[in-house]
């Protein structure tokens, strides 16, 4: 991929694209229906997103993704932390 396309996004996001490019191999083979593998990917985006996830919103996404744990991007999870 294309360098200067992974610097533009760090730049406007400020998300290190190794983590995010991490996360995802993490995320190619994890049991979606298992809580303590999506509280640790909840826990993981949180952290990269930089934004605090209270205990109350983490069990909702735990909830919702454990129940539909068929298939789960980065995308979703991401609008469940900004979701207020």
């Amino acid at each position: 991929m294309d360098n200067n396309l992974f610097k533009n996004i760090e730049k406007k996001t400020g998300v290190n694209m190794k983590d995010i490019l991490d996360l995802a191999n993490s995320l190619q083979h994890a049991n979606f229906k298992d809580e303590n593998t999506v509280r640790g990917i909840v826990k993981r985006v949180s952290e990269i997103a930089k934004k605090r996830v209270s205990q109350e919103k983490e069990d909702k996404i735990v909830k919702a993704i454990t129940k539909n744990g068929d298939s789960l991007d980065f995308g979703t999870i991401a609008k469940m932390l900004n979701n207020k």
